[in-house]
């Protein structure tokens, strides 16, 4: 892992977002720096996945732009600088837990634990071997959530990353988010539920943009 970047600096500038042609969200503003986390709430319908969407590229932003520096020539921009996790796990069902994390290490590169020593982090080390598509609900999240530690990235965009999750497993991932903080990264995680983090800031995003 990286030694902490001081300057590093991840924000949105009056940033609006559409989904299928219609205006969801509009006027998002926030900085953020190494060690910083925000936390995206609100109704349903208000736009949390859709703004997690626009931050990471996966879809255009309709008005304003998303700015990040400081990664250096390891992360010149947010698509190589972030962890995306959305409600879909973004793993193969037919492959072993440890074939998918493999592939996202070999693919997102910055190799940082080994596809063991994540499953044990998230508490699945026995089960490396079974196809993904055995595991039960929160097995699956854990194990998607392990994939956020086989290869380092600065910012982790998180879309309700505790569903599925008992309150052990809940707590479990508040540790290993308050270790990625410390160790200068950044988090910006949608959620309808306390994430177990202090002295984070908050995004209340209103109801749908008419």
């Amino acid at each position: 892992m990286p030694d902490k970047q001081d300057r590093m600096r991840f924000a949105a500038e009056d940033l609006g977002g559409e989904r299928g042609g219609e205006p969801v969200f509009a006027g998002v503003s926030f900085a953020l720096s190494a060690g910083e986390a925000l936390l995206v709430t609100g109704p349903n319908g208000a736009g949390k996945s859709t703004l997690l969407r626009v931050l990471c590229g996966l879809l255009p932003a309709s008005r304003g732009g998303v700015r990040f520096s400081g990664g250096g020539d390891e992360w010149p921009d947010m698509a190589s600088a972030c962890h995306y996790l959305g409600h879909r796990n973004g793993m193969k069902t037919a492959l072993s837990v440890t074939e998918n994390l493999v592939f996202w290490q070999d693919f997102l590169g910055h190799a940082h634990l080994s596809p063991q020593e994540a499953l044990e982090m998230v508490g699945l080390g026995e089960i490396g071997h079974l196809p993904f598509g055995y595991l039960s609900t929160g097995q699956r999240r854990r194990a998607s959530i392990a994939r956020l530690l086989v290869s380092y990235r600065p910012v982790w965009l998180l879309d309700e990353p505790t569903s599925g999750l008992d309150r052990a497993s809940e707590a479990q991932f508040a540790e290993l988010m308050g270790v990625h903080l410390e160790d200068g990264g950044i988090i910006v995680a949608a959620t309808h539920l306390p994430l177990g983090l202090d002295g984070v800031r908050e995004l209340r995003m209103g109801e749908r943009v008419e």
